[in-house]
């Protein structure tokens, strides 16, 4: 039995978040367009009109900003998405809230049917986590779609 034990190799996993900012210094969505401004500033506009990227707000219980992640870098039409990527960053975090956000390189703002599908399945998956999915924005480098304010979600 010593000499199996010996044998088995096995990862440590470590989980971390490490906050670099107080609370009171992060800043608080309220509106989308406070959460356009946010990803605006973030996101590489050069690239936003060439390549869809899919991207998350992390949000706690105060909508205070507790980060932004990259998630997926796609090509010209279209961006993978794992939800499990995404509830896993968001329960490393302990966000409560989550924004999805990705980019139409196109220019046009309005939802596709695989939009609407990554918006359903991360409903879905944020009521079972207990996340909160509080919008999925769609934005170019001069204008954005909020689905929630557009009755989407």
């Amino acid at each position: 039995m010593e000499n199996l034990k010996k044998n088995l190799k096995v990862s440590e996993i470590k989980i971390q978040y490490l906050p670099d900012f107080k609370l009171s210094e992060r800043p608080i969505i309220t509106k989308s367009s406070d959460a356009y401004k946010l990803l605006l500033s973030q996101w590489d506009t050069g690239i936003m009109q060439f390549l869809e990227e899919f991207k998350i707000i992390l949000l706690n219980n105060a909508n205070h900003v507790l980060g932004i992640v990259n998630i997926a870098m796609g090509g010209k039409d279209a961006v993978m998405v794992d939800m499990r990527v995404i509830f896993s960053i968001a329960l490393t975090a302990s966000a409560s809230k989550i924004i999805l956000a990705h980019n139409h390189p196109s220019g046009k703002l309005i939802p596709s049917s695989a939009d609407r599908l990554v918006t359903n399945k991360a409903l879905e998956a944020g009521k079972v986590l207990d996340i909160e999915v509080c919008d999925h924005i769609i934005l170019t480098p001069h204008s954005y779609l909020s689905m929630k304010d557009n009755g989407d979600l």
